[in-house]
């Protein structure tokens, strides 16, 4: 693949931009360092949940239904990851390690390689360096800081500096959003000039008539479901977004972690508030000004052929992902530049934050743990870890997935997708509805056991994994290039004619029937396995059995046991315990951790009333945008 080809014009930075980069990059620094010494960093709770100490404020990543329905159950169940939930309340290691692995994948794969990949092209184009070169320096600068600020503090270091960095975006966007529109002249004609936004050289293409040319219904939030007629159906944006939503908000690791590191529920609940109304802004901060990028710099933003495309951003489908960054470069004067410039690093940097901090949780006690527990008695290690050892395990990992991000870096780089946010979605729609249906079902229906949990992630893992094959084992030609589509006519029929959003919903249905028979034909869990596992639950104080209770001993070890109990605490002068008052004494205990796991969940009568008013708003104004988009 050629190398990027640059524009002169307004894409050098001056003195003033790298003073407010450096002052930029001095401001997180501290804060990170400061809260890095804040939290306690030694100890489990205090580097992987900042100590469940977190205020409302930082939180918001989060999302109402969370904060409502399945932030209680976390907190009530005592769990740190999502994984670790779904072995409580199935029992068994296999669902747990499963869950692990993908999530882990998923980070990799997904997330860390659309951060780079989005990096990789504004640093490219801001700095005007199009050598690879400067592209690993650049990358490999934010990854070792974003590394520092988890292995060092952990989670509040990484909640503290996202929030710092969350201002700066937020502002930084408004300035850019207004400039853009002073520019196109107003809302209204963008309105109008963006369907006349089309590149001035346009591949002739026989077997697509409309390359380059913008949607018909761009307005419009509820698009055709007919096949074909929209990239985006009603029917996939109302149902089958909502299925990948409930995944990314309420079950993924990254997301829920910052929700369960709060003081109690209307701390995550605030948190839960901002972030709804924080989710008005993308319309206005993001989409538009990207639209208006499209028609300030059609023959970059919406160019149609596949070799000026190649030459413009290195993708010969297109170059619609460089929309935003062109506004920045060509838009703002020197200084605020900068400060957008900085704005991008600070985004890429809060990701990726978050992303190891959350894979360095999961890996430390799901994964490590379970290895430990087969493996460690041939190494010599017996006995539980301690904070340290699990610590050490947790930052070494962020090192192994800082490289292994590393050297993903080149298959970013070449991979040619045009379309960033359809190659997240639609990797989600593969593998994210399983693990929804399983904890949409392990939340409220009590009868929901491990064997159908288990064969229903099974099939549904599956199905996605074919319609992965079939979606990606073909290189469909851009559009502009003149070539037909070589995937088969069946092949071509069931992934254009199902929309990957509409493929979302038909898995996710299957995985919850095959979930739903799996665990009528199965025993179902004893309910005092279930107390504080389940939405009905949550608040229930009595003590949870184990689903994975130790065996019983025998007579003999019954009663050497009995014996060194009377040995150990009979020392002293003091009159030793029989077995009967030992086990009192463990039922007090456990039922005190009972009572403090639900106490997290009271709410004083105002908070709750100020939570609930400005959830009920926040849902209002909601339906009523969609309703005027619609």
């Amino acid at each position: 693949m050629a190398d990027l080809t640059l524009v002169e014009e307004g894409s050098k930075l001056g003195w003033p931009d790298l003073v407010v980069i450096s002052c930029y990059f001095v401001c997180v620094l501290a804060v990170g360092a400061y809260s890095s010494y804040r939290s306690q960093r030694g100890s489990v709770s205090g580097y992987f949940l900042a100590s469940r100490d977190m205020h409302w404020l930082p939180s918001i990543y989060t999302i109402m239904i969370l904060g409502w329905v399945f932030v209680p159950v976390y907190m009530s169940a005592g769990v740190y990851t999502m994984p670790e939930y779904l072995r409580l309340r199935f029992g068994g290691q296999r669902i747990r390690v499963y869950l692990s692995f993908l999530a882990l994948m998923l980070y990799i794969f997904t997330k860390i390689s659309a951060d780079l990949y989005a990096g990789a092209l504004f640093m490219q184009l801001a700095l005007n360096k199009s050598s690879v070169e400067w592209l690993y320096l650049s990358i490999l600068f934010l990854l070792v800081v974003a590394a520092a600020f988890t292995i060092a503090g952990g989670l509040a270091a990484v909640v503290w500096t996202d929030f710092v960095q969350t201002a700066l975006m937020v502002v930084g966007a408004f300035i850019l959003m207004g400039l853009a529109f002073k520019e196109i002249g107003g809302f209204q004609a963008l309105v109008e000039k963006y369907p006349l936004a089309v590149a001035s050289v346009r591949a002739l293409d026989l077997h697509n008539k409309s390359c380059g040319l913008p949607p018909s219904d761009y307005m419009n939030f509820l698009r055709s479901s007919v096949p074909g007629e929209s990239n985006y159906p009603w029917t996939g944006m109302i149902f089958g977004l909502r299925i990948n939503s409930l995944w990314y908000w309420c079950t993924d690791q990254v997301i829920v972690q910052r929700t369960l590191a709060s003081k109690n529920l209307s701390h995550a609940k605030a948190g839960c508030i901002v972030a709804g109304y924080l989710k008005f802004l993308p319309l206005w901060l993001l989409v538009l000004p990207g639209m208006a990028a499209r028609v300030l710099y059609p023959d970059r933003v919406a160019c149609a052929s596949p070799e000026e495309c190649l030459a413009i951003c290195g993708s010969p489908g297109g170059c619609s992902n460089i929309a935003y960054a062109e506004l920045v470069i060509n838009l703002l004067p020197t200084g605020l530049a900068g400060l957008m410039l900085a704005v991008m690093m600070a985004a890429l940097m809060t990701s990726l934050t978050s992303i190891f901090n959350s894979a360095s949780t999961i890996f430390t006690l799901d994964v490590w743990m379970l290895l430990r527990g087969r493996i460690g008695p041939c190494l010599g290690c017996k006995g539980h870890p301690s904070d340290r050892e699990l610590l050490i395990v947790g930052r070494v990992f962020v090192v192994v997935l800082v490289g292994i991000s590393v050297i993903w870096i080149p298959v970013i780089q070449f991979s040619g997708n045009s379309q960033l946010f359809d190659y997240i979605q639609s990797i989600s729609s593969f593998l994210a509805p399983p693990i929804a249906a399983v904890f949409l079902l392990a939340v409220f229906w009590t009868r929901a056991n491990e064997m159908g949990a288990f064969w229903g992630l099974m099939a549904g893992l599956a199905i996605g994994l074919l319609r992965f094959v079939l979606q990606f084992a073909y290189v469909v030609p851009p559009c502009g290039s003149g070539e037909a589509d070589p995937r088969p006519w069946l092949i071509r029929l069931l992934v254009v004619n199902v929309h990957y959003l509409n493929f979302s919903m038909v898995l996710f249905a299957v995985t919850g029937l095959v979930t739903v028979a799996g665990s009528l034909l199965t025993a179902p869990i004893p309910e005092d396995c279930l107390y504080r596992l389940t939405f009905w639950s949550r608040n229930d104080t009595r003590v949870r059995r184990s689903l994975k209770a130790p065996r019983p001993p025998s007579p003999a070890t019954h009663q050497e046991t009995e014996m060194e109990i009377k040995v150990v605490r009979g020392g002293g002068g003091e009159e030793g315990k029989t077995e009967e008052e030992d086990k009192e004494e463990e039922m007090k205990r456990k039922k005190k951790e009972a009572e403090k796991a639900v106490e997290i969940l009271k709410e004083s009568p105002s908070w709750r009333r100020i939570v609930n008013w400005n959830a009920a708003i926040c849902l209002i104004i909601s339906t009523f945008v969609v309703g005027f988009f619609a």
